[in-house]
């Protein structure tokens, strides 16, 4: 199980890190931590000795009712830094976080190596056509509405099957453009209560019968830290419990804000196995 970025073939058979720099002043965890390129430069470095495969770069706050910023204020946040990064880390692994085509696109030819879009193409009708043109590896997530709106529609049918229905139709969708390199992300926190992310954690074995890579993104979300009475900053162990089920039960990449608690979870899971 490969996918090709930038020429380079990653083998998501062995689970990978993706780690999370965050470029928006409201994000949950981590808003406007990274405003400075030394600040930028010195977590990336760090994240990547600690072992991680890719880094997620997002300038758009995602967090339940999120600002709405125009496409003009999220390049003028990501494009900077992805040119920064780019030079100081030829090698690295950029997975643009965006659901927006255009910034896509400019990150991309900036050299940026992934499209991680929280909206699989809802939020942008040109998206898929512009992953089918930059022929890189697309993240396609889970998700209802908008960040603005996503905590209000919550109703399923089937919380499981629908959400395999729903990848079933947007990956015919993108093979039909011949995207190739596709991961599946259910979207722990996105149009779901604290108890159907508990489900779907439970069932998230159902997953791989969609024969991809699939992306779990647990990191300090609402559903730990409001099980355990926390917050955010208290959720590394909560964290570490639940990537650590999400492996056993076939998770081929670990999104964290954490990179070397995630690879310890890693290792171990794999002497397990």
């Amino acid at each position: 199980m490969t996918i090709n970025c930038k020429g380079q073939l990653i083998d998501l058979s062995s689970p990978k890190v993706m780690g999370i720099l965050n470029l928006t002043p409201d994000s949950f965890y981590d808003g406007g931590k990274y405003k400075s390129e030394q600040t930028i430069l010195s977590q990336v470095d760090n994240m990547l000795k600690k072992g991680a495969t890719f880094i997620d770069l997002g300038a758009y706050s995602s967090r339940p009712n999120a600002d709405h910023i125009s496409e003009e204020e999220e390049l003028s946040r990501i494009l900077p830094v992805v040119k920064l990064l780019i030079k100081e880390f030829s090698e690295i692994l950029l997975s643009v976080d965006t659901f927006r085509s255009h910034i896509a696109k400019a990150c991309i030819e900036e050299g940026a190596a992934l499209i991680n879009d929280i909206s699989t193409g809802n939020l942008d009708n040109n998206m898929l056509a512009t992953v089918a043109q930059l022929q890189v590896p697309y993240i396609m997530m889970h998700m209802k509405g908008t960040p603005k709106t996503m905590q209000q529609q919550t109703n399923y049918d089937d919380l499981i099957k629908d959400i395999l229905l729903y990848f079933s139709e947007k990956i015919a969708e993108a093979r039909a453009l011949q995207i190739t390199d596709i991961i599946i992300d259910p979207g722990f926190g996105f149009a779901k209560t604290v108890k159907q992310n508990f489900e779907l954690l439970n069932k998230f074995e159902l997953l791989n019968i969609t024969d991809l890579p699939i992306l779990a993104g647990l990191s300090r979300k609402s559903m730990i830290y409001k099980t355990l009475d926390s917050s955010a900053k208290e959720a590394l162990n909560g964290t570490t419990a639940l990537n650590m089920i999400a492996l056993q039960k076939g998770a081929s990449i670990l999104r964290v804000h954490d990179v070397k608690e995630a690879i310890e979870c890693i290792k171990l899971n794999n002497a397990l196995n």
